[in-house]
């Protein structure tokens, strides 16, 4: 047995059964506990840290929970592993990926290692990559895209320890999703500011040739568009952008929108006013730029801490996360 015994802090705000959650975490990574050691008893825990058996039992069964120690039963607690690794697997970088991965990491215990890699949507990248990945994780995260490579690979991982993000395309049905929907919601937040669109003579889509973006978001514009009487264009090439005052832009790409952004100077057009622009997915800059750009979005953080959630309670999830629209100056 380990000599090993925590430190509790009558007079600290963070409660104690936790306190003692992260102590025997900080213990095992820092060496003070191994693999294998057993734990100070219940009783023993009660009496050298004045807690009730309620506290320490709490305590315990949060870090079986976590999968860092394990109990014998008429033997004991002992420490299972030292850290659970965890493979995350997202398309790109981008703005609003680090606030999905600041979200799940804050989330996560620290004794939890994330090894991060990127496909760039590249099916051999992703086959290669996931192929090596298994067996070597707790868990795995993965952003999916379309194409029968990457429906092959996911099949390969262990469904119980599988959740894919996002976008809901090629995800096995025994693994856990947890995502948004590109089609119906931004319909259905388009009718909410119909009211506000009516003051532009145009709606333009521009949905570049270097995106990935799920093209179910053209379809449901487009449905919008006729079902509610717009006059509207969809534009592909970034060559073919003339921004024309009166219409409203609505962009999937950031690059897009910082283009539009630039016409829109030069010509001394004043966003809200002169042309109006619809931005996909909320970054921490958007609300400032131009005194706030008007965003669709789902929400990442909440993303974020449900890929925590899943990973600490091993739960099977198949949930979409609402998409809604952010209402700013460009609109």
């Amino acid at each position: 047995m380990s000599n090993f015994i925590p430190k509790v802090n009558n007079n600290s705000s963070v409660p104690k059964f936790l306190q003692l959650v992260r102590s025997f975490e900080d213990a095992v990574k820092s060496k003070l506990l191994d693999v294998g050691d057993m734990l100070p008893s219940v009783n023993e825990l009660c009496k050298e840290c004045g807690l009730s058996r309620d506290t320490v039992f709490k305590a315990y069964t949060e870090l079986k929970n976590r999968k860092l120690i394990e109990s014998v039963p008429n033997k004991g607690y002992y420490v299972a592993s030292a850290t659970q690794n965890v493979f995350l697997f997202l398309d790109t970088f981008k703005a609003y990926k680090e606030v999905l991965y600041g979200a799940f990491r804050n989330a996560l215990p620290s004794s939890y290692n994330v090894d991060v890699h990127f496909h760039h949507y590249n099916p051999r990248v992703f086959e290669d990559i996931v192929l090596n990945a298994i067996g070597k994780y707790s868990h795995y995260i993965i952003m999916n895209f379309d194409d029968k490579k990457v429906k092959s690979a996911v099949t390969k991982i262990d469904p119980s320890k599988l959740l894919c993000i996002d976008w809901s395309i090629n995800v096995p049905e025994q693994c856990s999703f947890l995502g948004q929907d590109f089609g119906d919601p931004v319909y259905d937040n388009m009718v909410l500011i119909q009211e506000r669109l009516k003051k532009y003579k145009k709606l333009v889509f521009i949905y570049p040739e270097f995106t990935n973006h799920p093209i179910q978001t053209i379809s449901a514009f487009e449905a919008f568009c006729v079902d509610h009487h717009f006059d509207y264009e969809i534009i592909y090439k970034v060559k073919d952008i003339v921004v024309q005052r009166g219409e409203l832009y609505f962009t999937v790409s950031d690059r897009v929108m910082a283009k539009i952004l630039d016409f829109a100077q030069e010509l001394n057009y004043s966003t809200g006013t002169d042309i109006g622009i619809i931005s996909y997915n909320e970054t921490p800059t958007k609300k400032y730029i131009k005194e706030g750009i008007t965003v669709i979005s789902t929400d990442f953080d909440k993303i974020g801490t449900k890929m925590a959630d899943f990973i600490m309670s091993g739960n099977k999830i198949r949930e979409f996360i609402p998409t809604e629209m952010i209402l700013r100056n460009s609109l």
